[in-house]
């Protein structure tokens, strides 16, 4: 069992006077990518089953009434964090910042706006890690001291490059790829995510001139490493889905054949958004959360100076093309259900 990294091994950093002086500044570049999520599920072994047999993840570890697991090409001891709880629901979401520097201005960033939770001692893989909440109440931590999976001999590739072999088992997903939010409101959100924390908007969508809808951003190359949705509830603070990429689109008519034959429920795809040029496919975990599988990166950006993809609602063509570039359209479910279900108080 690896050990966990506590703050009896890794002392909490503190931002020397220079950097707490700019702290709210430069908040582009500070973070690096999303490091892993945490679910809530009320069927903990039928989960664990799903994500090992289905999604063909490992366990990294156990502890409690936790499982921690990842993808064949993460780098990290875990992406993904199962824990057993009454109801389906985030627990949360981290992102690895590039260097202890930066954590501390983010932190810096997020005492100042309110919304900062405080310190944590850190987690099995992980260092102290830095908790907060978005406008909307979704729990989020930000870390950078990470333990790095060591395969075993039976599990090492012949490639230098790469974590761990490919499982001859399940799907299987590569990595861990982003997080879909849905939001009472997007905008007060997306504002938090570019103003505080220095995420990139991507793409948008928005109905005429000032009802945003949608917001896709990243913090690397990745056309989003978050969504934020709408939510058609009014709610705030629900949880839409997790994304795993696995780098075969071609392959989404294999694995619908195979998840149908295997009792795995299919909300909508195989098909193609036209946000983010995604090839996607949406199904529920035993749990209740919703998983898609992402079967391309969609497109890189590299431009420093990329301007937001901007999808207006009102407009038939992007009304249509903005979400199905091609496959069946969405049922109301995709916009309609979350965790914790409607009727259910968010938190664990």
């Amino acid at each position: 069992m690896t050990k966990s990294l506590t703050s009896s091994n890794l002392r909490i950093m503190e931002a020397p006077s220079e950097l707490q002086e700019v702290a709210g500044r430069w908040p582009y570049g500070d973070l690096a990518h999303l490091a892993h999520v945490e679910l809530i599920t009320p069927r903990l072994e039928e989960s664990v089953r799903f994500f090992t047999e289905v999604m063909g993840m490992s366990i990294s570890g156990q502890e409690r009434d936790s499982f921690y697991l990842r993808a064949w090409d993460d780098y990290e001891f875990h992406t993904l964090k199962l824990t057993g709880g009454k109801r389906p629901a985030l627990g949360h979401f981290a992102f690895r910042s590039k260097d202890a520097g930066a954590l501390a201005r983010r932190v810096k960033a997020l005492e100042a706006s309110g919304l900062g939770e405080g310190w944590t001692e850190g987690d099995l893989g992980h260092g102290p890690a830095y908790r907060f909440r978005t406008p909307d109440g979704h729990r989020m931590e930000l870390l950078f001291e990470v333990e790095y999976y060591e395969a075993p001999p039976e599990k090492r590739s012949k490639l230098k490059n790469r974590p761990s072999k490919r499982p001859l088992r399940g799907v299987p997903v590569r990595r861990l790829d982003n997080v879909n939010c849905l939001c009472a409101e997007v905008t007060p959100n997306r504002r938090f995510f570019e103003e505080v924390l220095g995420f990139k908007l991507r793409e948008q969508k928005v109905r005429g001139e000032g009802e945003e809808l949608g917001a896709w951003l990243s913090v690397s190359p990745l056309v989003h490493e978050i969504g934020l949705m709408r939510d058609a509830t009014g709610l705030r603070g629900r949880f839409h889905h997790i994304a795993f990429w696995y780098g075969y689109p071609q392959h989404l008519l294999d694995l619908a054949d195979v998840l149908v034959e295997y009792d795995v429920q299919i909300e909508a795809g195989p098909g193609k958004h036209g946000t983010t040029q995604a090839y996607f496919m949406y199904v529920f975990e035993p749990g209740g959360t919703r998983v898609e599988l992402f079967g391309d990166t969609g497109y890189l950006i590299f431009d420093p100076t990329w301007k937001t993809v901007v999808w207006d609602v009102t407009n038939v063509n992007d009304l249509e093309k903005s979400t199905i570039w091609f496959g069946g359209q969405l049922p109301e479910t995709f916009y309609s259900y979350g965790t914790p279900p409607v009727g259910e108080r968010v938190g664990t």
